[in-house]
């Protein structure tokens, strides 16, 4: 294991420190410089957390494009009725001989014989309904390819689960080509589970694809945007960076279904849509101009992570036992593959008279979204071909961008063979990041605080890019916070981490657990969410030592008690954070003699309760911070409550 003796060697000695791994108080006060892009935001397309989540498209399968490939049972027409309610008659079909965009195959065809008393047509009710508020706009765009002679007259509508019409508009399809038409509904009432219908009032034969609805009120209002709660939940962690689109969602479920960032660009009715591994669908809506502007809009900086050219090592099995493993793509397609991977960063970072940053800039972005990370690979197993096509990627990028900071893997666990060869390869080739993964019980982490003191500083710095404790009461929240001070500490080797996963919709979770559950209507920040955001937005970049000792209480355990002290280089602040992950309150010391002046007052973030609560949709804001006034000197005393988290924010007089 690597550094093996060195960490074991650490840990004893660390028996006579506390568990915040500093020394004693009376010792003398050290600072070093820290990463400036400490804690940021992991995003996967799992648990619907794209379609039907943070994507704000309101209408389900809106391209006819899903398939039983997607799921079992799913077919192009699944999520839409066929509604003849006032006693017309005709027939509706699936077609792919003629459609809008060779990525976008399939359509509709209906063919109106009688429209009756109400008309003919299709109803989608969206991802388990769709929810209207009421006097807000509603965009609604299809296209349309008339293939009778005379125009279809169309009623576009909003209807209740009786039937009843919420909002209406009328258009015309009356090209012989594919068109697209567009209108604004507006809705007359608060309804949580409304329905789409669009409803041929007249005889024809008309083609229909890409039908869809998006609130006019997306994030900072952008066209084919994001949904404003959830994307402002996240803009409020204040992330330093973002890593997208995956994950396990990156390298795909076999090599055909490796993500491939083109197919994601360029107008929504061109892109390609695909199996997620996760197995629903993803639309490619949510695409990498979408994912560069959210990040700009969010102030992260964005690490788009590509796969190492190898599938998923559970692909076919897809975290069961089985499958057909790890695949490669052919040797003979690498390079394609690789100038793909450089495209990318043309894409983010070139000029608009270069060949990808000029369709950045046909995308409505002209200056470009300053790129500095990207990932290759994620928790792959470390087989000869995965070495062999990860280093051809690795040089190429090194050689025609040496200004991009390339983040390598080390596998799924904190240790290992998979880490173990991982970091070898690391080493090999100087990697200047790898991405550290693990998913471990509370107490791993209270009890591993000292892993990144041991680690080489020459060598490769580390992003833990993805970990979370396995759980969402306060309790988990608080281990996860013991561990983050020893991640300042060590912000020196550590370069990024990020709590995984973010989002998950409550109906549809197939991971637990997540930063933030939601539902159509609301979203419950959990416990481990508020812990994140006083890390994040109380971020430093240089680390101090020795600040803050404790004295023992009630018999609590050192790995019980954590903190940490930065301060913030911008504002002058210093920023201190102490936990007490134990059942009775601990004394702290603070010296905060090496600061000279500050004010007498500062402010406090108290996160506390008791260990086994949870924030849920139905209580949503069981526990969340206080904030109080603390008065501060140079040496003094805080008394921490059991089970908390304390964010103390000095402001320094100049």
């Amino acid at each position: 294991m690597r550094n093996l003796f060195l960490y074991v060697l650490v840990v004893a000695l660390c028996g006579v420190l506390h568990a915040n791994g500093q020394t004693s108080a009376k010792n003398k006060i050290v600072s070093k410089p820290i990463s400036t892009d400490l804690f940021g935001i992991f995003f996967e397309d799992l648990s619907y957390a794209a379609d039907g989540g943070l994507y704000a498209e309101l209408v389900q399968n809106r391209s006819f494009e899903y398939s039983p490939t997607d799921r079992k049972g799913w077919h192009s027409l699944s999520y839409w009725d066929y509604m003849t309610d006032g006693f017309g008659y005709g027939n509706i079909s699936v077609e792919s001989s003629a459609p809008l965009h060779p990525n976008n195959p399939h359509y509709v065809l209906l063919n109106i014989e009688d429209e009756g008393q109400k008309g003919i047509g299709i109803v989608n009710a969206g991802f388990d309904g769709i929810v209207l508020k009421a006097g807000e706009q509603y965009n609604f765009s299809l296209f349309a390819k008339l293939i009778s002679k005379q125009p279809v007259p169309l009623s576009i509508q909003l209807r209740n689960k009786k039937g009843e019409i919420l909002a209406e508009v009328k258009l015309r399809a009356d090209a012989g080509d594919w068109k697209k038409y567009t209108a604004t509904l507006i809705a007359k009432n608060n309804y949580d589970t409304a329905s789409l219908a669009v409803i041929a009032t007249g005889k024809g034969k008309l083609a229909l694809d890409m039908i869809s609805l998006f609130p006019q009120n997306t994030f900072k209002g952008r066209v084919n945007g994001l949904r404003a709660d959830l994307a402002q939940a996240v803009a409020d962690l204040q992330p330093k960076f973002m890593r997208f689109p995956g994950g396990c969602l990156v390298h795909g479920d076999g090599v055909g279904n490796i993500y491939r960032w083109k197919n994601t660009i360029g107008p929504v009715e061109q892109r390609i849509a695909q199996k997620n591994i996760w197995n629903y669908h993803q639309s490619a809506g949510l695409g990498y101009y979408e994912y560069f502007q959210f990040c700009e809009d969010i102030g992260a900086k964005p690490l788009p992570v590509v796969a190492a050219a190898v599938s998923c090592q559970n692909s076919g099995g897809t975290w069961r036992i089985g499958g057909t493993g790890q695949k490669g793509i052919p040797m003979n397609e690498m390079q394609e593959y690789i100038q793909e991977v450089l495209d990318l960063i043309e894409y983010a970072n070139g000029p608009v008279t270069s060949k990808w940053g000029s369709k950045r800039a046909e995308a409505g972005h002209a200056q470009p979204f300053n790129l500095q990370y990207v990932g290759v690979g994620n928790e792959d197993k470390m087989t000869p071909e995965f070495k062999e096509r990860f280093t051809m990627i690795y040089h190429a990028v090194k050689a025609k961008h040496p200004e991009i900071t390339l983040v390598g893997t080390v596998g799924p666990a904190p240790d290992g063979e998979d880490f173990e060869l991982g970091w070898k390869l690391a080493n090999e080739l100087h990697i200047p990041v790898v991405d550290e993964h693990y998913y471990q019980a509370p107490d791993w982490f209270l009890n591993n605080q000292f892993r990144y003191d041991a680690y080489d500083r020459k060598k490769s710095k580390v992003y833990l890019g993805e970990y979370a404790s396995r759980g969402n009461s306060l309790f988990n929240a608080l281990a996860e916070a013991a561990y983050m001070t020893s991640l300042e500490r060590n912000g020196d080797v550590v370069q990024m981490a990020s709590y995984a996963p973010l989002l998950a919709n409550q109906s549809h979770t197939s991971w637990n657990p997540n930063l933030i559950y939601f539902s159509n209507t609301m979203l419950a920040p959990t416990v481990n969410y508020y812990v994140q955001q006083l890390f994040s937005v109380n971020q430093g970049d240089t680390y101090f030592s020795n600040i803050v000792s404790f004295k023992d209480a009630a018999g609590i355990k050192d790995s019980t008690l954590a903190a940490s002290c930065v301060k913030d280089s911008k504002t002058g602040d210093i920023i201190i954070k102490i936990v007490n992950a134990g059942s009775a309150k601990a004394t702290a010391d603070l010296n905060l003699s090496v600061f000279g002046k500050f004010a007498a007052t500062a402010t406090m973030q108290l996160l506390s309760g008791k260990p086994g609560v949870k924030n849920t949709l139905q209580s949503p804001r069981e526990i969340t911070p206080k904030a109080n006034v603390l008065p501060v000197k140079k040496k003094m005393q805080y008394e921490v409550p059991a089970y908390s988290l304390t964010v103390i924010r000095i402001k320094r007089v100049l």
